[in-house]
């Protein structure tokens, strides 16, 4: 843990309560077969991010690396341009669930607040606050770096992320973000039942960690959410086992980033 983190967030959770996984009875049937058996499962739970006082989200994530998840979401949804702008982070565990509070920096808070003002009352995706169609225009900053990857690395990656998710080798459950540095042979890897939520823990940690560049492996299709957070993460190459939609496409060419898709049995295919 480096100084940065230590400095910046303070925790108040009890750790017995953190469950990432549990078991529930089933019956397994197979052919002319049947019997009982513990099927393991992924927990998530609700997680309030309250900033300054104030709850402004509640997301259905797995109850781990919360801290991380914190920070990227606040980068992620612009809400910080830089981790020193959050002053402190605790959290608390309720009995339905977690509250993530986040001491933000005045200006910030100012314009979050401003923001929520011109959303109140609607609810729904990445696009609410609008009230028309001619208002969706979606501007990502541009990628300040490029990097350079083959088929091979992207593929010895993901062979690496497969064998470091240990969740979803229990559950089936999650989707994975990692950060795939070959050249070192390092792949930092962040689990949750939400894809959104697994790529805002990993860029919470880049942030805390001065933001190491390497390439983003998801284990999900690529969406226009995706694109959007990791351009304002400074991400230039995602890799993703799916598909892309044609919005995650066009935002991803006007950002800059590369796009790897279907890295599947040594095959990729890159836009």
């Amino acid at each position: 843990m480096n100084a940065l983190f230590k400095k910046t967030a303070s925790v108040h959770m009890a750790p017995e309560n953190i469950l990432t996984h549990g078991t529930v009875q089933a019956r397994k049937q197979s052919d002319q077969t049947e019997q009982n058996v513990l099927l393991n499962v992924a927990e998530e739970v609700p997680v309030a991010l309250v900033y300054n006082g104030i709850s402004h989200v509640v997301l259905m994530a797995t109850p781990q690396h919360l801290i991380e998840l914190a920070y990227g979401f606040s980068l992620s949804e612009s809400i910080i341009e830089r981790a020193s702008q959050i002053y402190e982070v605790d959290i608390e565990s309720h009995v339905d669930g977690m509250t993530v509070h986040i001491e933000l920096a005045t200006a910030c808070f100012a314009k979050l607040k401003q923001r929520r003002r011109q959303m109140n009352g609607r609810t729904g995706c990445g696009l609410c606050g609008i009230e028309s169609l001619n208002q969706i225009k979606l501007v990502l900053p541009m990628a300040h770096h490029s990097i350079s990857m083959t088929a091979e690395q992207l593929a010895q990656g993901f062979i690496r992320l497969t064998d470091q998710q240990p969740i979803n080798q229990l559950t089936g459950g999650c989707h994975a973000a990692a950060l795939w540095q070959p050249d070192d042979d390092v792949l930092h890897v962040f689990e949750d039942v939400g894809r959104h939520n697994a790529l805002d823990k990993l860029i919470g940690w880049r942030l805390l960690n001065n933001n190491p560049q390497g390439a983003l492996l998801l284990t999900s299709r690529l969406s226009y959410e995706l694109i959007q957070k990791a351009a304002y993460a400074q991400l230039p190459l995602i890799a993703a086992i799916s598909a892309p939609t044609g919005m995650a496409v066009r935002l991803a060419q006007q950002a800059g980033i590369q796009l790897a898709v279907f890295v599947r049995e040594g095959r990729v295919t890159w836009i």
